[in-house]
């Protein structure tokens, strides 16, 4: 298969495809826009056999340094309704399409469900891959299936919720597909009738700001909306991946020993009996935020992101990631472990 029929770059700078803004060179770049394309790569007697990275929306990554492999580019477009069922409507979205304009997209037709995942920066491919979550929501509380190409066989698969292996910002596409299978569409199951999901601090407060006990979802989407850009900076202004690290999960005993000595600690039980602990708390309490090692700091309004202040190299962020990890695990005795793919 001649590299002809691939859109493909050599020495691409990845700057503008990571949402951090760090500075790497990919030494071969392909764009893919369909299962075909991903198969005339699998084919290609050069790229075929390289090790191969995937780069979604760059939303979820810290380069550290240029990339040998060959970084695939996805840009599989498309949102359809798969079906309008009593019980639930699908809806499929291609790998590349922006998650949060798909969310804006559901709303918009009267499929709502998304709300609580708002402005989530990143792509529809990446979603699963990250179990991402927010506001009482998970991907896996919406999924219903995925399709996606293995790039050794190039053969076209469709996985289901119990085959992803869904965990805390965990899937098996970050355990055992990682690197060896590449999504290509997503549908999401948005329940009917709709339930509101409220049980978060954040939004309870914006129900006793407003008097409005009985959101809908339009409403419950502009609340998320503003309690993000609030807490979160935009990555067009100053580069970040989002929340760098994730919130800890322990025992009860734990957070009683926590708590003896740090009342003021937040943390939110879980159904399973463990408790969850809020990672930016931890960190602020530890004295980080608005700090600085080189060119990357600690997010003045919210301690769990980490920032480019412009010109920050790879190598920068994860000097003050692993400092804030030690700083955390010498007070609290929790390591925290980070939510971006390190490369």
């Amino acid at each position: 298969m001649s590299a002809t029929e691939l859109r493909v770059e050599q020495r691409a700078n990845l700057r503008d495809h990571n949402t951090f803004g760090l500075p790497a060179l990919a030494q071969t770049l392909v764009r893919i826009g369909s299962d075909a394309d991903v198969r005339r790569v699998v084919d290609h007697p050069e790229y075929g056999r390289a090790p191969k990275f995937i780069l979604g929306g760059g939303s979820n990554v810290v380069l550290t340094r240029d990339l040998q492999a060959v970084v695939i580019k996805v840009e599989v477009m498309g949102r359809r309704l798969v079906d309008a069922r009593d019980d639930a409507w699908i809806v499929e979205a291609g790998a590349g399409e922006s998650w949060h304009d798909l969310v804006a997209w559901t709303l918009e037709q009267g499929w709502p469900g998304l709300e609580n995942l708002a402005l989530i920066p990143g792509s529809v491919g990446a979603a699963p891959v990250q179990n991402i979550g927010a506001y009482g929501v998970e991907l896996k509380d919406r999924f219903e299936s995925l399709d996606a190409v293995d790039l050794v066989t190039g053969r076209s698969v469709t996985i289901d919720a119990a085959t992803c292996h869904f965990g805390y910002r965990d899937s098996i596409f970050k355990q055992a597909l990682a690197g060896k299978s590449l999504i290509t569409r997503v549908r999401l199951r948005l329940p009917r009738p709709w339930q509101p999901v409220l049980g978060y601090l954040d939004l309870e407060r914006k129900m006793a700001e407003t008097g409005n006990a009985h959101p809908d979802a339009r409403t419950i989407h502009d609340w998320v909306c503003a309690i993000r850009r609030a807490k979160l900076p935009d990555p067009a202004a100053i580069g970040n991946a989002g929340s760098f690290f994730k919130n800890p999960v322990v025992s009860p005993e734990q957070c009683r020993d926590i708590i003896g000595r740090d009342p003021e600690i937040v943390h939110y039980p879980m159904p399973d009996g463990s408790v969850k602990l809020a990672a930016g708390w931890l960190i602020d309490a530890c004295g980080w935020k608005g700090k600085s090692v080189g060119r990357a700091g600690v997010y003045e309004r919210q301690a769990l992101v980490l920032v480019n202040r412009g010109g920050a190299s790879g190598a920068e962020v994860v000097t003050l990631a692993r400092a804030i990890q030690e700083s955390v695990y010498g007070r609290f005795g929790i390591r925290l472990e980070p939510e971006p793919v390190i490369v």
